[in-house]
């Protein structure tokens, strides 16, 4: 007999938010749930999902794999981001600024879920605009997609990390 080994999961994830949405057919209205969900290894990766279904945990399940699918490495350095850098999803501007240690994550949820999934530990926030939890997630990844690494950066200028780099100590 064989049994199926339950696998480590290697990814946190949070649940942002879960909606019940309906789509109106002859007969009257069929409901499903709609759900919002980041993963993160903790160590610089991170996702956004959108899944749907008939209930919430099969919806938080697509989500979840959704989101496994879509996930970007980001440029962290002494457990913040490298620069500050602004990120745009219809209505709503997110505004990331790297924080000194001990500050922590200053954000509001769904930036914040986000933050911390991705292992950042300092980080200031700013939304702009519309604050709905699906446009501030993917304007938040748009930008951390448009971080740049320092060192790379400072390879391609042809200077020294530490002109690029704002913060007294750079990790080698």
């Amino acid at each position: 007999m064989r049994f199926k080994q339950k696998k480590e999961k290697e990814f946190q994830e949070k649940v942002i938010q879960i909606r019940r949405v309906s789509k109106t057919v002859a007969g009257g209205k069929r409901f499903r749930f709609s759900a919002l969900v980041v993963v993160g290894d903790g160590k610089g990766r991170s996702g956004i999902g959108l899944g749907t279904a008939v209930q919430t945990p099969q919806a938080i399940r697509k989500a979840a794999a959704a989101a496994e699918k879509n996930l970007y490495k980001l440029p962290l350095v002494n457990g913040t981001i490298a620069h500050e850098v602004k990120g745009k999803m219809g209505a709503s501007t997110v505004h990331l600024i790297p924080a000194p240690a001990g500050t922590g994550v200053i954000a509001g949820a769904t930036v914040r879920a986000l933050c911390e999934v991705a292992g950042i530990k300092n980080i200031y926030t700013k939304i702009r605009g519309a604050a709905t939890p699906l446009n501030a997630a993917k304007a938040t990844m748009n930008g951390f997609k448009s971080l740049r690494d320092p060192k790379k950066l400072a390879a391609l200028r042809g200077v020294d990390v530490s002109s690029i780099w704002f913060m007294k100590e750079m990790p080698e």
